[in-house]
């Protein structure tokens, strides 16, 4: 810890000023992925009568980068991307050269008896939402049945 006086105030400044901005990037301490999965498709689930409307949050991905896929009454979401930007100087040497390349996914119990034809979903601006309608039990008809007389 620096104590700043009018003496070394100057050099306080100067190092702040002079300092790479990427070190407080790299001397970040290492962030577990159980930390990091809350951020990645946060999603909302709201009931209504008729349906239930998945809401997830996809921000940095395109409508190509999302698949989603209905097996076995489960409904599988799931996004990837990559990107990779470069600069370089004059002289043609790395100034900075930066990859990206992410993937996540999701899985929600849909039914056995949900058709992927009846499920509906948008992507707009980073955000897709699927629409899975509630299976209407169908009332039973009752049969008419005649009772004989002995």
């Amino acid at each position: 810890m620096m104590v700043t006086t009018p003496r070394n105030a100057h050099r306080s400044l100067l190092n702040e000023l002079m300092s790479d901005p990427f070190d407080a990037f790299f001397n970040m301490p290492a962030m577990p992925a159980q930390k990091m999965a809350p951020t990645l498709m946060r999603t909302d689930i709201k009931e209504t009568p008729t349906a239930f409307e998945l809401t997830i949050d996809l921000p940095g991905f395109k409508k190509e980068d999302v698949k989603i896929e209905l097996k076995e009454g489960n409904l599988h979401v799931s996004a990837e991307t990559r990107s990779e930007s470069s600069d370089t100087d004059e002289a043609g040497t790395y100034v900075r050269k930066e990859r990206f390349s992410g993937k996540c996914s999701r899985t929600f119990y849909a039914g056995e008896d949900i058709e992927e034809d009846e499920i509906r979903a948008r992507f707009e601006n980073g955000v897709l939402s699927i629409t899975v309608p509630k299976k209407q039990e169908q009332p039973k008809l009752e049969e008419s049945r005649s009772i004989a007389i002995d």
